[in-house]
């Protein structure tokens, strides 16, 4: 047999194989889709009665964009849905459901998001008559955390305990995995429905336009105010309170967040970064990135995240206490710049760092905020500056007659910054001050907003 003859017979099974590839692949889709209409229909003659109820628990907002795709989805195969927030969800409106299909994150080392704190607190502490109740659940985590989709686990756990059926077995999904994701959505109709874009937008090169040092001398890792601007094309927009991921090429499938410190009347995306430095002298992979690697001129892969759970949605008009540490202060900043901009006065920021003389990120404009009275109360807590360490729960707590005659006005509060200690901290003085009743309230009315990492 001549080498051409075996080139062509080489050709024709390679080509068959790909036919057989293509058809094993179609042949599958055929039967996701079938599956997924069969189900869809089940459920719209079970949801007569009824409507499908979707539930979201999140922190920054992802499972709320995946429980809304799941709702489309939903409806586009003719079952009536209705999406729910889990703190907006008593025992009486779930013991009720027939179906109910829950998209739960997990906060930290397995607890409960703040989209879900008040529930876990009010309806899970003990089983329900859920008999009668089908469900499934996506649990939203990240393996990088000992307790891996910890409450998504213990909100299945808990629905079983109260006699509800699960669907199939939890769908644990480890940092938004596609194929996680997708299998989800092949159990509830045609993903036309659901639409192709990124509901995130796409990552786009931005170009790093500024960087400064703010805190020269300090006992701390240094912090920068990045200022970056779109490569090409007009800014675009996004809200006080929302987020930009940044794409690292090392590691692709884990962009880092980060909280916008401006608005897009600015002219330019800022941002407040610490740079991380690990044990044996190497920067962290991100903040190494931006603080270090990227000289100006330089472009870097980002995308914006609305962060609803943060922006000032629905406490426009209301008083704010504005409370963090550190590089918390970019999404404090940037809803003083919206309240600056809306001539709303009544704001109050409680901010702590390590020392006046080094480490008061921003002072120019935040005194300038406080001397125009944009700032009505300004409380900066340095916990260095004096022999007893003071943080600012503890201010908080000494400021308690004033902070509860804020909250009995209508205030909203908003927190920014680390999740252990400052944040955790913060949260246990808001309830010693506000009482237990008070504090679900909070939350369960959209008046305690955070944004903690």
């Amino acid at each position: 047999m001549t080498e051409a003859m075996l080139r062509t017979l080489g050709a024709g099974a390679t080509a068959t194989a790909y036919a057989a590839l293509c058809l094993a692949v179609y042949a599958r889709q055929r039967r996701l889709r079938s599956a997924a209409i069969r189900e869809a229909a089940a459920l719209s003659a079970e949801s007569d009665a009824a409507p499908t109820l979707v539930l979201f628990a999140s922190q920054t907002g992802q499972a709320e964009t995946i429980a809304w795709q799941t709702a489309r989805q939903l409806r586009a195969a003719g079952t009536p849905v209705r999406v729910m927030e889990l703190n907006a969800l008593d025992a009486a409106t779930l013991g009720s459901a027939s179906r109910a299909l829950f998209v739960a994150s997990t906060y930290g080392e397995g607890d409960a998001p703040d989209g879900a704190s008040v529930f876990a607190e009010r309806v899970m502490g003990s089983p329900l008559a859920l008999s009668s109740l089908r469900y499934a659940v996506l649990a939203l985590g990240d393996r990088q955390y000992k307790n891996f989709c910890g409450f998504g686990r213990a909100l299945d756990a808990w629905l079983q305990a109260s006699g509800a059926s699960p669907n199939f077995e939890c769908l644990e999904v480890d940092n938004s995995d596609p194929a996680a994701l997708a299998a989800w959505q092949a159990r509830w109709g045609d993903t036309a429905a659901i639409g192709h874009e990124d509901p995130d937008g796409a990552f786009a090169p931005w170009r790093l336009a500024r960087r400064e040092l703010l805190n020269a001398g300090s006992a701390g890792a240094p912090v920068f105010l990045l200022s970056l601007v779109p490569h090409a094309g007009a800014m675009p927009r996004w809200a006080s309170g929302d987020l930009v991921q940044i794409a690292v090429a090392s590691d692709p499938a884990r962009p880092r967040d980060y909280s916008i410190a401006s608005l897009p009347t600015d002219g330019e995306l800022q941002l407040l970064v610490r740079q991380e430095q690990h044990p044996d002298g190497t920067l962290g992979t991100a903040s190494g990135l931006l603080t270090s690697t990227l000289t100006i001129g330089d472009t870097v892969a980002l995308r914006l995240r609305p962060h609803r759970a943060f922006r000032l949605e629905g406490n426009e008009t209301r008083p704010l206490i504005l409370i963090g540490n550190g590089t918390g202060l970019a999404g404090l900043r940037a809803h003083l710049r919206a309240r600056a901009a809306a001539g709303c006065h009544d704001n109050w920021l409680v901010f702590g760092e390590r020392q006046a003389a080094y480490d008061f990120l921003c002072r120019g404009e935040i005194e300038a905020w406080q001397a125009s009275g944009v700032l009505q109360r300004l409380d900066m807590v340095f916990s260095r500056d004096q022999p007893e360490r003071l943080y600012v729960q503890h201010r908080l707590l000494q400021s308690a007659d004033t902070l509860r005659a804020w909250l009995d006005k209508g205030a909203a509060i908003y927190v920014c910054g680390s999740r252990q200690g400052m944040a955790s901290g913060v949260d246990a003085a808001l309830k010693q001050v506000a009482g237990s009743t008070l504090w679900q309230d909070l939350v369960a009315t959209g008046r305690y907003c955070r944004d903690v990492y």
